[in-house]
């Protein structure tokens, strides 16, 4: 068995986030130690890496005790894919250990010591995702409805018909992903094809609802197919 301690690196994709993104990244910082923070941007042309900025922590004053700064890397990246930018912020990630947290969702739990335990086990662990318009709960319904109250081993989802993970809120063994990477071809749904890809390899994932994210409205987001 191997042995992890509880440092972690977080990877965010960001595009013209200004709205969600000091909520996301706050919400990770009042969940976990001094994360190393990775933003892959999509060049975003309005607030968002000025806001990104804000959480750096300046090497010159002493923000040990600080928990609303940590280390985070900006990378501008050009042909932009999903997969490909998780892939680049994977293989810039420090640790072995892997967060994945989509820009417009806030942290609300993460049981890290469980979830180091059991990413020994699985490739990865993807969590609950709770939707929200405009500060309102939403009915889960379509994909919603994937994301219940009970944990789950390699989901299969019959609204889809393919086995289901989803990079809302994702774990992933880093050394693993580095060498199973996203398809990079892709325009979206890389988490779909990717768990679809390791189940034929004979390895495991698992949906933990003790990782939970509210999931904020975006008019750009792919996911939402009504509001009540």
């Amino acid at each position: 068995m191997k042995k992890l301690n509880n440092k972690i690196s977080v990877v965010i994709r960001t595009k013209n986030e200004e709205r969600w993104i000091g909520h996301c990244i706050q919400s990770v910082l009042d969940q976990l130690s001094k994360p190393e923070i990775i933003i892959v941007d999509d060049d975003s042309k309005d607030e968002t890496l000025h806001i990104v900025r804000h959480f750096i922590q300046d090497p010159l004053v002493d923000n040990s005790e600080n928990r609303n700064y940590t280390n985070i890397k900006i990378f501008k990246f050009n042909d932009y894919t999903p997969g490909k930018a998780l892939n680049f912020g994977a293989a810039k990630a420090k640790y072995p250990v892997v967060l994945i947290i989509s820009a417009h969702c806030v942290l609300k739990k993460i049981n890290l010591k469980k979830h180091m335990m059991d990413i020994q086990d699985h490739v990865c662990i993807f969590g609950n995702q709770i939707p929200k318009w405009k500060g309102k709960k939403i009915t889960k319904r379509y994909l919603w409805s994937h994301f219940s109250s009970k944990s789950k081993k390699n989901m299969f989802s019959n609204f889809e018909n393919r086995y289901f993970i989803h990079n809302g809120v994702a774990i992933y063994d880093r050394k693993f992903l580095i060498k199973n990477p996203f398809n990079e071809n892709l325009p979206g749904k890389e988490d779909r094809y990717w768990a679809n890809k390791i189940i034929k390899k004979g390895k495991s994932f698992l949906y933990d609802p003790t990782l939970e994210v509210d999931h904020h409205y975006t008019e750009s987001g792919n996911t939402w197919k009504g509001i009540g």
